[in-house]
């Protein structure tokens, strides 16, 4: 499997230092494209084709007008244990801090847990967190974050998300979890974000080029060099890593999938624009509502707003949308065959739920390809319902956030899936 994925790499690479039109020059398309179509109009049939041919052009057309260049091995990633409790969560599991060097400034620290209690090495949830690891479980000895933090650290702020993440009930059930904090990669700040990622450009150059690695890029990298460490660590069944997400994490979490063939499932959450949503959208989500903003995020929204999350290229789509070569059902579908949990909540409209939905249909026909046809019904799954498929879909009730009851429907699929 690293074999396969250094090939992809390479393949990718190469594509995407191909001669790619200008956004300008590309051909008008307002539907969805298709996923079997080849760029020179070259119809898909098989899966050898799909793998070899058209996945390879595809992860090159994400990178180049989208995401930015996939960022090679810096270095040989390794992993050093600072610290161990053999008896956490009341003995149920053991907690280890490492620090990952993976070729950035400092090391990467991440949080692993893994369950006591197992017959066999563990399947795992692999995670990138907002604030940092302490705010995850109410331990006073985890490490308080070195790098940028939205939220200055503090000791009032331990556990704050223990409901958010739920590693307990993740234990409970079986399953280890590892989780880094997005700003030991790159900082979510359009500022900071500038000067962390020159380090993925080659060319020194000091100012970001067109297709220069973008932050949800760097931040897909970031779970991959996380996944060579843990493919290292004989509690954990490296060929059962599920990587998970909510909102831009989510995001990242299914473009880390798409990118790298190892990762066994993704749940990326409430991921919307530039994620899990069309870019391609009804004409009634793009109309100003009564607060003056569309009804769901649109592509010039989250540029203008987060104009260090994607690469210059993609700018030249917020008012030529039906340009792109591409839309994000496409991007579920490099996943293939591998499951795909699409996680939404029924108030967060912005993340375009139904536009999530719509994706799956569009990315099925790739999956057919590999002798797998999910059972997908007309109308989305009802609130409350898991639509437990290998491109599965769950909404409930609620706003824009991961909370408990989230975890216990991905737990449910996952059990089906990676079990």
């Amino acid at each position: 499997m690293r074999l396969l994925c250094s090939v992809l790499a390479v393949m990718t690479s190469a594509l995407a230092a191909a001669d790619f039109p200008a956004p300008d020059a590309l051909p008008a398309n307002p539907a969805f494209p298709d996923p079997l179509v080849m760029q020179d109009g070259t119809k898909v049939t098989t899966k050898e084709d799909w793998v070899t041919k058209r996945a390879p052009e595809l992860r090159a057309l994400f990178a180049h007008y989208m995401y930015g260049t996939r960022p090679g091995i810096l270095k040989p990633t390794e992993g050093k244990v600072i610290r161990e409790d053999k008896a956490a969560l009341g003995g149920k599991a053991t907690l280890r801090e490492v620090e990952v060097s993976c070729g950035l400034d400092a090391p990467v620290h991440l949080l692993v847990v893994i369950p006591n209690h197992r017959e066999k090495p563990a399947a795992c949830f692999l995670g990138m967190n907002f604030g940092g690891n302490y705010r995850l479980l109410p331990d006073p000895q985890i490490q308080l974050p070195k790098a940028w933090a939205r939220e200055k650290p503090s000791e009032e702020s331990r556990g704050k998300e223990v409901d958010t993440w739920a590693i307990e009930q993740s234990i409970d059930r079986g399953y280890a979890v590892a989780t880094f904090s997005s700003a030991d990669v790159v900082p979510d700040d359009k500022t900071l974000a500038e000067e962390a990622l020159k380090k993925f450009r080659p060319s020194g150059s000091t100012e970001r080029g067109p297709d220069d690695t973008a932050t949800i890029m760097a931040w897909s990298w970031g779970f991959s060099r996380m996944l060579d460490y843990l493919l290292t660590v004989p509690e954990i069944d490296g060929k059962r890593v599920a990587v998970v997400g909510h909102s831009r994490n989510g995001k990242t979490a299914l473009l880390a999938a798409a990118m790298d063939e190892r990762i066994a499932l993704a749940i990326p959450s409430q991921a919307g624009c530039g994620g899990t949503a069309p870019s391609r959208m009804l004409p009634e989500l793009a109309k100003p509502g009564a607060n003056g903003r569309p009804t769901a995020e649109t592509v010039p929204v989250i540029n203008g707003s987060f104009p260090h999350w994607f690469d210059g290229n993609f700018k030249a789509f917020n008012q030529a949308i039906d340009k792109l070569p591409f839309d994000q059902h496409e991007l579920i579908a490099l996943c293939a065959p591998r499951p795909v949990l699409l996680s939404c909540a029924d108030e967060d409209l912005w993340a375009n739920p139904n536009g999530q939905f719509a994706n799956l249909h569009a990315a099925a026909p790739v999956y057919a390809l590999f002798g797998e046809k999910p059972a997908l019904p007309a109308e989305r799954p009802a609130s409350g319902e898991l639509l437990n498929e290998r491109l599965g879909y769950f909404i409930r009730p609620g706003k824009h956030s991961m909370i408990k009851l989230d975890w216990q429907h991905w737990l449910d699929y996952t059990d089906k899936w990676l079990k």
